[in-house]
């Protein structure tokens, strides 16, 4: 699956070549690792909510549940806390720990967005593509970085599990930013993330084209594995995969 090679202008913009070209009306981005620099605060949350909610505190069992968060990042962390508990009450307690953890780590060191990803999705848009922001937190947490970032009206929308059904890598969360935008297709979306679940749920939800970027949780070869059509150093650079660099020349 490639790009366009000839596209001169938004009208132009289109996925898997000539003959079945599909114009691009939608691009959904992940937030942490994507478009928001995640600096370890997932993983500094999670240590900080087993220690409060008394699942593996210390030692081995966090590792190994370390390990776990660190390989299913991007997914809905109550799934995740399900997983490594097994107890439904048990994963509520971490998760609303987890929640407050991350947003006490946002007020004390703050976040940052992604070097080029305010202007990539202010592009985006000014060239008549929707953009949905998606993540595996729960909308408080959710909300925590976007009042931090003051990203209120940088998106179409933003989604989490708890708005569109079930986590990562299920495809809920693009095609709920389908149904959102009005976008005529799932061919004519674009899905972009740092991790193998975000890769997953494009790939699930059948989109034109599935991006990873090199800017949080997993590398080159995890996402080419989960099935990315290409791979891309940062959300800075997507524009021009797409087409839209209009900085050139």
């Amino acid at each position: 699956m490639t790009i366009h090679e000839d596209i001169t202008a938004v009208d132009e913009l289109d996925l898997l070549g000539d003959e079945n070209a599909v114009d691009v009306e939608l691009v959904v981005l992940d937030l942490a690792g994507t478009t928001v620099r995640d600096d370890g605060l997932v993983e500094r949350a999670f240590v900080l909510a087993a220690e409060r909610a008394g699942i593996a505190p210390e030692g081995e069992a966090r590792d190994t549940a370390l390990r776990y968060v660190r390989d299913t990042m991007g997914q809905s962390k109550i799934e995740v806390f399900r997983a490594l508990t097994g107890d439904e009450e048990a994963a509520q307690r971490a998760n609303a720990e987890f929640e407050a953890a991350y947003a006490e780590l946002v007020a004390e060191v703050g976040v940052e967005a992604i070097p080029g990803a305010v202007e990539t999705i202010r592009e985006l848009r000014g060239a008549g593509v929707a953009v949905v922001l998606t993540t595996g937190f729960a909308p408080a947490t959710r909300d925590a970085i976007i009042d931090a970032l003051g990203w209120h009206d940088l998106a179409d929308a933003t989604l989490t599990p708890a708005e569109a059904g079930r986590g990562r890598p299920h495809p809920d969360l693009p095609l709920t930013a389908v149904l959102r935008t009005g976008a005529s297709s799932v061919d004519a979306i674009v899905v972009v993330g740092d991790t193998a679940s975000d890769i997953g749920s494009g790939v699930n939800a059948g989109a034109g084209l599935v991006v990873g970027v090199l800017t949080g949780a997993h590398d080159r070869d995890a996402l080419e594995a989960a099935g990315a059509d290409e791979i891309i150093d940062s959300v800075a650079d997507l524009l021009e995969l797409l087409g839209l660099d209009r900085h050139d020349g």
